[in-house]
């Protein structure tokens, strides 16, 4: 393969503004390098960048300096430092989930008029943390605060999927399967066949198993592990709103979730 590699002028062009924002550029992708193969060398960066090696060792010693590039001393390869890990641990106590979702919460309701939340889980339940109410939503109960059962409700149900067997084991053993409607799911086997295709489709829905008349869907909401750490929902009367029928609702609340794990400093892998 052909690499075509800048000229040596160009390197040294990297002391002005332009090569300044370059080089941070460039620091970027060798960051970006070793974060996906885990540990490369000079030659390997270069080729890949098509850029000098004296380039890369110079990124890369900066890099060193501040610990953000660690050099393993057997092999020559440089990897991630902790100095990364330094500086992701400040952000996720900085980061508001309620803060970051709102703006996608709102646009949801506005776009398809129905009430959305956005739920985590606490003590064995979810609860919402905050509401958008769309246009046209008839009720106005406020369900911020409110706890709502694991299995009962479709942000419950995207929790519960992803929870370890185990711990969902205590859970449901804890709470029990009480139904909340005729509709509710109360038989076990049933729920967990459930669970499995909502991590399967990426989506629960509920019809009337929380409330007569009222129906739902809901997709989780990630954090920079890749765990999921909440879930957005949109619910409206059952006379009206079949959330697996509306065209286009499963997309705009799944573009909504991501969009929102995306702020949380999720990256699909």
């Amino acid at each position: 393969m052909t690499v075509n590699y800048e000229s040596e002028a160009d390197v040294e062009a990297e002391g002005g503004q332009q090569g300044g924002v370059q080089s941070v550029d460039r620091a970027l992708q060798v960051l970006e390098i070793l974060a996906r193969d885990g540990h490369a060398g000079v030659s390997e960066i270069a080729e890949e960048m098509g850029v000098h090696k004296s380039t890369v060792s110079r990124l890369l010693g900066s890099l060193v300096t501040r610990e953000i590039v660690h050099q393993n001393s057997e092999r020559g390869k440089y990897q991630l430092g902790f100095g990364v890990l330094r500086l992701a641990s400040s952000i996720p106590g900085r980061l508001s989930l309620v803060r970051e979702a709102r703006p996608f919460l709102e646009n949801l309701a506005e776009e398809w008029k129905e009430t959305v939340n956005l739920a985590v889980l606490r003590s064995n339940y979810a609860v919402n943390v905050d509401q958008a109410m769309g246009p046209s939503t008839l009720a106005t109960f406020d369900w911020v605060g409110s706890l709502t059962p694991l299995h009962a409700t479709s942000s419950g149900k995207v929790l519960l999927a992803a929870l370890p067997a185990d711990e969902r084991t205590r859970i449901l053993k804890e709470t029990g399967l009480p139904g909340r409607t005729p509709r509710t799911i109360t038989d076990r086997k049933i729920l967990e066949k459930q669970l499995i295709d909502v991590a399967h489709n990426g989506y629960a829905v509920t019809l009337e198993e929380f409330e007569i008349g009222l129906n739902s869907m809901a997709v989780p909401v990630y954090n920079h592990l890749g765990e999921v750490i909440g879930s957005v929902s949109i619910s409206g009367p059952a006379f009206r709103f079949k959330p697996e029928e509306v065209p286009g609702l499963v997309e705009a609340i799944t573009e909504a979730g991501l969009r929102i794990s995306a702020k949380m400093g999720y990256r699909p892998r």
